[in-house]
């Protein structure tokens, strides 16, 4: 293992930055008199990119004690850190901008909406190819872990502004029908490209066969299973799903409330779970 925790934390905060200002994107298009909802994922956004940043400061220790390596990453176009840097130096000025205009209660204009969505993808794919690129490690040298932690990225950052719309705007977005069924949407697709990534990874190689026992079976079993399939996928799945697809109607309950922010938590806490296990149970093809 080459990086430990605080990567983990890392790659979700960066990640759930670019899904919660694509979030806030999406409410203002199609549901634009839902301001706090909008308001609240574009304050998430800089302020989960901010505290991911320090994070990964603290990573790179060894740049802190020589401040020169930090140069040379921003130097070294076809390191895809380097692409990483230049994404968020892009992404967090934006979504800086766009979070102080709403705190300012100005408009945000649409071409800065425009540049931060393109500038969100890049950083919600960029957090998937940072493991890809390490070819010893089976379990995150693969062609579907970058489409994984997108698709991951998006579903975190909607959990985390709908638990907020579901805070100070609830009556309001029980009526986000299309937020909701991008929830239900979300979670069957992540736990399908979760699968097939296994699936793959564990048909490659034995040291990636080995990544995947350990988290099926072995000693990360209990919170893959229960932490990233049950409660980060399969319970917001259900709980979402149950009134757009099966009632159909409006839930105004107290009970469903609570019940629906249990659905949001786990989501965050499956997606950061999700890449927790990832970096903890990555073997380089050499270990034995």
């Amino acid at each position: 293992m080459v990086w430990g925790p605080l990567i983990a934390w890392y790659l979700f905060l960066a990640g759930a930055s670019a899904g919660a200002f694509l979030t806030a994107a999406f409410v203002e298009a199609k549901y634009p008199d839902s301001t706090k909802m909008r308001i609240a994922g574009r304050i998430i956004a800089p302020i989960f990119l901010g505290i991911g940043l320090i994070m990964l400061m603290i990573v790179a220790e060894a740049g802190l004690h020589n401040p020169l390596r930090f140069v040379y990453l921003v130097m070294n176009p076809g390191s895809v850190m380097t692409l990483g840097v230049y994404f968020i130096c892009v992404f967090m000025p934006v979504a800086l901008a766009a979070a102080l205009l709403e705190v300012l209660k100005k408009p945000v204009p649409k071409w800065l909406t425009w540049i931060g969505v393109v500038a969100a993808f890049a950083v919600a794919a960029y957090t998937g190819f940072l493991l890809g690129v390490v070819k010893a490690y089976p379990l995150w040298n693969n062609a579907v872990l970058p489409i994984l932690f997108v698709v991951s990225a998006l579903s975190a950052g909607l959990a985390a502004t709908s638990f907020v719309g579901l805070i100070v705007d609830r009556e309001r977005f029980e009526q986000m029908w299309l937020v909701k069924k991008s929830h239900v949407i979300l979670s069957a697709i992540e736990l399908v490209v979760l699968f097939t990534m296994l699936v793959i990874v564990s048909a490659g190689s034995y040291e990636g066969a080995a990544s995947v026992q350990m988290l099926l079976t072995g000693q990360y079993a209990v919170p893959f299973w229960i932490g990233i399939v049950l409660f980060g996928l399969v319970l917001p799945f259900a709980i979402e799903g149950y009134p757009v697809f099966i009632t159909k109607r409006v839930e105004t309950s107290m009970t469903s409330m609570v019940v629906s922010v249990i659905g949001e938590a786990g989501v965050l806490v499956g997606g950061f779970l999700l890449r927790l296990l990832v970096v903890m149970a990555a073997l380089p093809v050499a270990y034995l």
